[in-house]
């Protein structure tokens, strides 16, 4: 099936994600796609299929420029660079690849990982992502890291060395965790930072080992009141470093935002290749969301009879294309554009629901730009819902 170029759109971002979802051990956190296997993985067979998969969908988005590329998982940091650069030549072969691409490849800094940095720039990644997580070694052992505080640094030094641009990635509002240990913590590492960071507050998601934990009382986390005293600290000290929150749990110097996630969060469209990813692409009006096959060994095999592991495969209307729009958007400082959600959602947000909202100061408006305050970000679940009904 071919698809047509989008009626509606906020640019001409196209991304691509690829992703690797092999770790050494499941995080007790962690609800994301990722597997451990306990025998070698046969990576140059999996980068193989991911090639083959980009190429399905590069004949399904002929004329784009990809602007940006993620290896995300998983773990991609356990990927051998020739694998990192295999898909990398794949996609500049198939699509044309725009001189300033962003190219970001998470890592895990053990040091074994940390040893394969400068294979990764030579095969052209030019941004890591660093899942430093904590710098307290006991919660680093409870979040299931397998490195320790100090290899962290060590490791984000080194990348910070190799690597044009690198993040700096943490947890907070873990189990037992004060606002002046963590007062400590983010000072410690805002002093490593090099323009980046992602600072995520622990979520207890269904299906992980800290789910079952939190059911039976056994994992005890911060209350409502605590994360928002964290969160509030969390801003605090950022905005100080001079980096702003340019999304809920990025913060960011000027010009050194993650290019690829903004995209997301923009609404733009990208392909993405491996188990389990996700695709947003344009089709007329309508998008197509494309869901792959999850367990990586199942998906090798469907890639390699029919070229694809997709599995799912359905339309978001225009209606549907606006609720998501409002989602994404509505996390990042620079808002939505209502002009772009009136023709997507076919009305225009009630004028008397901005206006209490305002009247609140939970939103703003530059022009034709909708956004959260600072007060409207920490109630945002809350703000959208009232937007959108």
């Amino acid at each position: 099936m071919r698809w047509k170029s989008s009626s509606v759109t906020s640019s001409d971002a196209f991304g691509i994600y690829v992703h690797w979802p092999f770790c050494k051990a499941k995080c007790p956190y962690c609800d994301f796609n990722s597997h451990v296997r306990h025998e070698a993985v046969d990576a140059l067979s999996f980068a193989g299929a991911l090639g083959a998969e980009l190429a399905w969908f590069a004949e399904r988005t002929k004329g784009r420029s990809v602007t940006s590329i993620f290896f995300g998982g998983g773990t991609p940091s356990l990927m051998p660079p020739e694998a990192v650069g295999h898909v990398l030549d794949t996609i500049a072969n198939l699509w044309s690849v725009s001189a300033q691409v962003e190219t970001t490849l998470e890592a895990n800094p053990t040091s074994i990982e940390a040893g394969n940095f400068r294979g990764y720039r030579a095969a052209g990644v030019n941004r890591v992502s660093v899942g430093v997580q904590a710098l307290n070694d006991d919660d680093l052992k409870a979040l299931g890291r397998q490195h320790s505080s100090e290899e962290a640094l060590a490791a984000f030094r080194l990348a910070a060395k190799i690597f044009p641009r690198v993040s700096f990635d943490m947890i907070y509002a873990r189990p037992n965790q004060t606002p002046a240990q963590w007062r400590a913590e983010l000072s410690r590492a805002l002093g490593e930072q090099q323009g980046h960071m992602s600072l995520y507050q622990l979520t207890i998601e269904p299906g992980t080992a800290y789910f079952d934990l939190h059911e039976h009382g056994k994992l005890v986390t911060p209350t409502d009141d605590r994360a928002a005293d964290l969160y509030d600290l969390t801003q605090e000290l950022t905005e100080k470093a001079g980096l702003s929150t340019y999304e809920i749990s990025n913060h960011a110097a000027p010009g050194q935002e993650s290019r690829h996630n903004l995209l997301y969060w923009r609404y733009g469209e990208y392909a993405g290749a491996g188990p389990g990813a996700h695709s947003r692409l344009a089709d007329g009006e309508n998008r197509r969301a494309l869901i792959a096959e999850k367990h990586p060994e199942t998906w090798r095999e469907l890639v390699h009879r029919q070229g694809h592991g997709i599995i799912s495969d359905s339309v978001v209307p225009p209606a549907d294309q606006a609720s998501e729009y409002l989602l994404m958007g509505m996390r990042i400082a620079e808002g939505i554009d209502m002009d772009r959600y009136a023709a997507l959602a076919g009305r225009e947000i009630d004028s008397s629901k901005l206006a209490g909202m305002k009247s609140m100061g939970l939103i703003k408006r530059h022009g034709q730009q909708l956004m959260a305050t600072a007060d409207g970000r920490k109630l945002l679940n809350a703000v959208i819902a009232e937007l959108a009904s």
